[in-house]
């Protein structure tokens, strides 16, 4: 399965949505890395188009499809980063998009994907399964279920992050990314890994949302079945079966965070930085900040997955 995914895909994603995505800036702290200890390079998709990294694999998806498939338009799940993004691509097609969210998502998100002229199908996360929802959905309209992150569409779009990363800064020591259902991390590690062999890739998960932490130590795909975390957006049960055996292959390791050490680093970068990122989006920081890389890491690329926090919510954090 890891084969699905090679980096010529990935520089095939990266052509196909430049026309929609954003190719991010590569942002430098003094403080982040006095307090680190590292050097620290931050790239920055919560300046990406619809305030997340999503984009890039939502539109590879969509993008690829035969156009008779798209006719009746795409129905997709998502906590909200994602269902913003393939708003914003079927927007851009001119194609209905209907998408299955969860009733508690964050208002922000909420409303950025009703203003891309979607429709909104809300349920309940701990009694409803959103994917049978979203099957539902596609077969009775006839659309194109757009997956979160379980497709080498997905993951070859997610990797143009780290792509364009590496570019720019080829010999980096490692790279830190977030975990949800590994779409991003799998597609970073390959692209990263093509550029630089030696690169180490550390993902990070929230302690309340460790399933790559403990599918890892098991060597197969544990499930947590209702993940609790202020990190909305990583909150998936279960790594995918796609994602999971390139994470095997090429992260070294999945650190895990506490929700006090994400409100520290979403505190610190908006503060130091002057940025804003979600819980979602500071784990990968909160893993640097908090010193949890192995010691001999001495400079890092970090992403930072997303920007989309309700303004109530970012108070309270």
């Amino acid at each position: 399965m890891p084969d699905l995914v090679e980096a010529d895909r990935i520089r095939a994603a990266a052509a196909r949505i430049r026309e929609i995505a954003h190719r991010t800036p590569i942002l430098k702290s003094r403080s982040f890395d006095e307090a680190s200890g590292v050097n620290a390079f931050f790239k920055c998709e919560n300046f990406q188009r619809g305030g997340a990294f999503k984009i890039r694999g939502a539109a590879n998806f969509i993008f690829s499809a035969p156009p008779q498939d798209l006719t009746r338009g795409v129905v997709a799940y998502s906590s909200g980063n994602h269902a913003q993004a393939v708003a914003i691509a079927a927007r851009h097609l001119g194609i209905p998009a209907t998408l299955v969210m969860p009733a508690d998502a964050p208002k922000a998100k909420l409303d950025a994907t009703r203003a891309q002229g979607a429709t909104i199908v809300t349920y309940d996360r701990r009694t409803q399964s959103r994917e049978a929802i979203g099957q539902e959905i596609a077969a009775a309209e006839g659309a194109l279920l757009v997956p979160p992150f379980d497709h080498p569409h997905i993951i070859a779009g997610q990797g143009t992050a780290a792509l364009e990363l590496l570019e720019d800064m080829p010999y980096l020591d490692a790279l830190s990314a977030p975990v949800g259902g590994g779409g991003l991390i799998s597609g970073c590690a390959v692209a990263a890994k093509d550029i630089n062999p030696e690169i180490r890739i550390f993902g990070v998960e929230p302690e309340g949302a460790n399933d790559t932490f403990l599918s890892l130590q098991a060597r197969r795909r544990i499930a947590v079945p209702q993940p609790e975390t202020i990190a909305d957006g990583l909150r998936a049960p279960c790594p995918g079966e796609i994602t999971f055996p390139i994470i095997q292959r090429l992260v070294e390791r999945v650190i895990l965070v506490t929700e006090d050490e994400i409100r520290a680093t979403l505190r610190f970068i908006l503060t130091r930085l002057k940025i804003l990122v979600e819980p979602s989006g500071a784990v990968s920081a909160a893993a640097i900040l908090f010193r949890k890389l192995p010691p001999d890491v001495r400079s890092v690329g970090v992403i930072l997955s997303g920007g989309n926090v309700d303004f109530d919510d970012l108070a309270r954090l």
